[in-house]
């Protein structure tokens, strides 16, 4: 009986590039994930609070932009709330630290951006200076820029965007041309109460000032750090 010569069996030979290289596959794929998510991932420094925005201004779904409706919505009159001032605050105060946000202010004719106290008078027109719990900049008539209750302000060129830089500890309130990052204005203060981002699209002239003020996206970062 014939049989089957087994002592001659070989190992099946592998096919070039049949294994994977785990390592580098595995090894940073957290990072690799990371990586492509960095064109998708954004979120918003700051966003407004819609239980102190004026009952005739209209909020976006995600509390990041701002409009004149010029018609007055159903809202109740809670102590929060502006009236008659047509503002609206950030959801979030800040008692310590730095923070910086940027607004989008487009071609509109008016607008107020900046910073304001936590115990301020929501229901009447005082005055927005930094005496009484404002440190604002303003945009009048198309071309009339100032530091309300400070100082007229001369721009080189009309900003699109500014960026507002709160440095709570540092006692400094500083705004900027996104464009080139070039200093509008600086506000000098020791904070010694919460304070609020603050948003004004102001009302309308005839119809022309119905463009939106919006807070810019910011894309996620990362940094890689060597470990020890």
């Amino acid at each position: 009986m014939e049989t089957e010569d087994t002592s001659i069996l070989k190992d099946p030979e592998l096919l070039s590039g049949a294994l994977i290289d785990v390592a580098k596959h595995l090894g940073n794929l957290t990072f690799r994930v990371w990586a492509k998510m960095l064109g998708m991932v954004q979120y918003t420094p700051v966003t407004m609070d819609p239980n102190t925005a004026r009952a005739d201004l209209s909020l976006s779904d995600d509390l990041t932009t701002v409009r004149d409706t010029d018609t007055a919505q159903n809202c109740p009159d809670n102590p929060e709330r502006f009236m008659p001032c047509v503002s609206v605050l950030g959801s979030e105060g800040f008692t310590s630290g730095k923070h910086s946000w940027e607004v989008k202010v487009g071609n509109k004719p008016k607008w107020t951006i900046g910073v304001a106290k936590e115990s301020i008078n929501r229901k009447g027109n005082e005055p927005v200076s930094p005496e009484d719990g404002y440190w604002l900049i303003m945009l009048r008539n198309g071309d009339e820029y100032r530091a309300a209750g400070v100082t007229d302000l001369t721009l080189e060129r009309k900003p699109q965007s500014i960026r507002v830089q709160l440095d709570y500890d540092g006692g400094e309130v500083s705004f900027f041309n996104s464009s080139d990052m070039s200093l509008i204005y600086t506000f000098k203060h020791t904070f010694t109460e919460r304070v609020f981002p603050l948003f004004s699209p102001c009302v309308r002239d005839d119809g022309r000032n119905d463009e939106p003020l919006t807070i810019c996206r910011v894309k996620v970062s990362v940094t890689v750090r060597s470990s020890q």
